[in-house]
């Protein structure tokens, strides 16, 4: 949103610069506020392979090669290459986030060892109980399973199993990110299976037995309008909701329906500066537009000019749906 894209790269507009024009000049951020903002998981700027620059990561790519990525610079692709071909994944794999992805009939970290069974014997060792190649949670490599165990929140290991079958990843009663919250935190999980303490039953143990309705009763009181108990945002016990983070008032209404994080840019500014946040959505005040207010209305073109750029091949403007 800050310059023109011209046969495959960024013109930039003044003020702002980088390969996808994503760094400002000129930066309103405290230094402090800005590392903050560029720190991963482990609170480490950048993970120790880029720098920060207005609360962006810059990664080390000084010889151009776009080997290291991501937005925390956590992706760092030279990992794959081989040491003594020099080639990623030795040609024989394709390489994600510096880990290889080897073709069938190799395995190794760089994909540089031969499988030494057959097809068929690599496929049996493979298939899970139900039938599935690594449960499809996973990928067979030389009749062993690399289970896709990167869950929505960027932990790793909800995916387990000689054959990807387990999955804790059902065991978590609240579908949000924030949230890691297993069987309700009165059960056991085990191979993605709830197995609840006494006085507790339902699938994610939420449900207590004191209760006098149904667990189908319960879950339909916190259910409302959405697809999810508590819109995925929160606990339900006996028909009522407990929003989660626990203490952050951004998420509320009877089913956790309102979520007024969506209402923050990446400064954590609420709607911009320019309007508030109304159940997650931002009401604009006069003048500004766009889902975070960040637009001004002012236009500097003349009707003429604004018209032109709106007029589709045909020359009708906005292809008439706009």
């Amino acid at each position: 949103g800050h310059g023109k894209c011209d046969c495959g790269k960024c013109k930039c507009d003044e003020g702002w610069y980088g390969e996808a024009c994503q760094y400002p000049t000129t930066c309103n951020l405290t230094r402090k506020k800005s590392n903050e903002m560029c720190k991963n998981s482990q609170d480490i700027i950048c993970s120790g392979a880029g720098t920060c620059q207005c609360g962006r990561c810059k990664c080390a790519n000084s010889e151009g090669n776009e080997l290291v990525y991501g937005k925390f610079c956590e992706c760092d692709d030279r990992e794959c290459i081989d040491d003594e071909t020099g080639e990623i994944c030795t040609g024989h794999g394709k390489c994600y986030c510096g880990n290889c992805y080897c073709e069938a009939g190799w395995h190794g970290d760089k994909c540089e060892f031969q499988c030494d069974i057959t097809p068929w014997e690599i496929k049996k060792r493979c298939t899970s109980p139900d039938g599935k190649i690594c449960s499809n949670r996973g990928t067979c490599v030389c009749g062993e399973c690399t289970c896709h165990d990167v869950d929505p929140t960027g932990d790793w290991g909800d995916i387990h199993g000689d054959t990807c079958e387990c999955d804790e990843r059902n065991c978590k009663a609240v579908y949000d990110r924030y949230s890691d919250d297993f069987c309700s935190g009165h059960g056991q999980c085990n191979c993605g299976r709830c197995d609840c303490k006494e006085g507790w039953t339902g699938k994610k143990c939420e449900h207590p037995h004191s209760c006098p309705m149904s667990v189908e009763e319960s879950t339909n009181k916190c259910q409302g309008n959405s697809n999810l108990p508590c819109s995925g945002r929160g606990r339900c016990e006996c028909g009522q909701c407990t929003c989660f983070p626990p203490g952050d008032n951004r998420v509320h209404g009877k089913n956790c329906e309102c979520d007024d994080r969506q209402c923050e840019n990446a400064d954590g500014d609420v709607c911009g500066g320019h309007g508030i946040c109304s159940c997650g959505r931002c009401i604009c005040q006069d003048g500004w537009f766009g889902k975070l207010c960040q637009h001004s209305r002012k236009c500097n073109m003349t009707e003429e000019e604004s018209r032109s750029l709106c007029e589709s091949a045909d020359g009708v403007l906005c292809s008439g749906k706009g």
